[in-house]
């Protein structure tokens, strides 16, 4: 079930419960609600259904393994959080929509997600209007959190932004540092899927490869749900490259590989955490061996912190893929229960009557956020960007991803 039905947030006055609204003023010694009876909704916004899906349903029950620990810990005392689940089918007009939803909806208090940037573009403004903290433990375009021209004048646009996952121009670098450096590949053709993020990730990696002494023999573009590359293939066999870099997702990837690999041409593919799905594997089959990308953060079957909640998500028998976002899921929700938390305790132990300013206070909150994890460190820098700046390539070898090199990467 994609989205779940809303619990009001009601109580009986006698038992000094009073009701959760977004407007209206209280007497003077009315500042909120008891939090005994109190549900609090936490919205995620990702790709459900269709493309990217496997990766959305990661974020997805991300959130709600952190939601279930937190209630089953009692962590807001008589708080219960839920989840409100939005498919944007990883379209910008549909991220839209279900931003304006959430806003509307009075019990929502933050938004985890969306999975794509192109999507967080068109949805910060509304979060922003309404005051609303937005995380997403996946977005990596740079000008999310710091302008159009952050490479030369930095700005966040957004306060209400921020997200747990490490940006492109550290992704782009590191990719570009590991292809020169380590598997000595000195010509790369770049192609994207004209999409934010996939272009963005592929324009730095361009830029990285050529300042480390690389050749970029040629660049292209496809567009997403393209499935016959044939074009593609041919220019990239008689360019001489040795080495194909994509900026975009694994549906187009996976496919560009297999029909790259039945020519002949054994080159490896190389992208950036987009690529990061089992799905990619499943579609190009043989063709992927050898095949890399980049992901954000440490392998999450490393992490002890991370081990209940792998444990979790697969007796559960949840859809998707936890590996590549579901633990930044998990800690971007409880980063919005935490600051939720935080206000309450501000409170007198009540849960605010006034909705506005709930949703601003915990904004606020998030921004102070400093705790471990199961992903690493939580806490965000001016910008709304996580200060954990690890990252992880990885191979396919023998039909799964393999961690072939953790670190970090000066952008300079």
């Amino acid at each position: 079930m994609r989205q779940r039905s809303l619990i009001a947030i009601t109580a009986a006055l006698s038992a000094g419960a009073l009701t959760l609204t977004a407007c209206g003023s209280r007497d003077s010694d009315d500042k909120g609600s008891d939090s005994a009876g109190t549900t609090i909704t936490i919205g995620v916004d990702a790709p459900l259904s269709g493309e990217n899906s496997t990766t959305g349903l990661g974020i997805q029950y991300g959130a709600q393994i952190a939601v279930d620990d937190a209630n089953s810990k009692k962590l807001v005392d008589g708080v219960t959080f839920k989840i409100k689940a939005l498919d944007d089918k990883a379209q910008p007009a549909n991220g839209q929509q279900n931003a304006t939803a959430l806003v509307g909806d009075k019990t929502v208090v933050g938004t985890v997600g969306p999975l794509n940037s192109g999507v967080a573009q068109s949805m910060q403004q509304v979060f922003a209007s309404a005051n609303m903290v937005e995380i997403s433990p996946s977005n990596t375009n740079p000008e999310l959190t710091m302008g159009k021209n952050w490479q030369t004048d930095k700005k966040r646009p957004y306060k209400t932004y921020f997200r747990t996952a490490t940006t492109d121009a550290l992704q782009g670098g590191f990719a570009a540092d590991y292809a020169y450096k380590d598997l000595k590949k000195k010509k790369a053709f770049v192609v994207d899927d004209k999409q934010t993020y996939g272009a963005g990730l592929a324009k730095i990696f361009n830029e990285s490869f050529k300042k480390l002494g690389g050749q970029v023999v040629a660049t292209d573009h496809v567009n997403t749900g393209d499935k016959d590359f044939g074009s593609l293939v041919t220019k990239i066999k008689n360019s001489g490259a040795d080495i194909l870099y994509y900026g975009g997702q694994y549906d187009e990837s996976a496919l560009i590989t297999k029909q790259l690999k039945d020519t002949g041409v054994k080159i490896p593919l190389f992208g950036g955490d987009g690529m990061y799905a089992t799905t990619y594997m499943e579609t190009a089959g043989d063709a992927a061996e050898g095949d890399l990308a980049t992901a954000v953060g440490v392998p999450v079957d490393t992490l002890p912190a991370a081990k209940s909640f792998v444990e979790t998500y697969k007796s559960k028998g949840y859809k998707g893929d936890y590996g590549a976002y579901g633990a930044y899921s998990y800690d971007a929700t409880m980063a919005i229960i935490n600051a939720v938390k935080a206000a309450v305790d501000a409170n007198d132990g009540k849960v605010p009557s006034d909705m506005n300013k709930l949703r601003s206070t915990v904004v606020d909150e998030v921004q102070k956020s400093d705790f471990e994890g199961i992903s690493g460190k939580v806490s965000f820098d001016e910008f709304g960007d996580t200060t954990n700046k690890q990252l992880t390539v990885y191979q396919v070898e023998k039909g799964a991803w393999k961690a072939v090199k953790t670190g970090t990467y000066d952008a300079g």
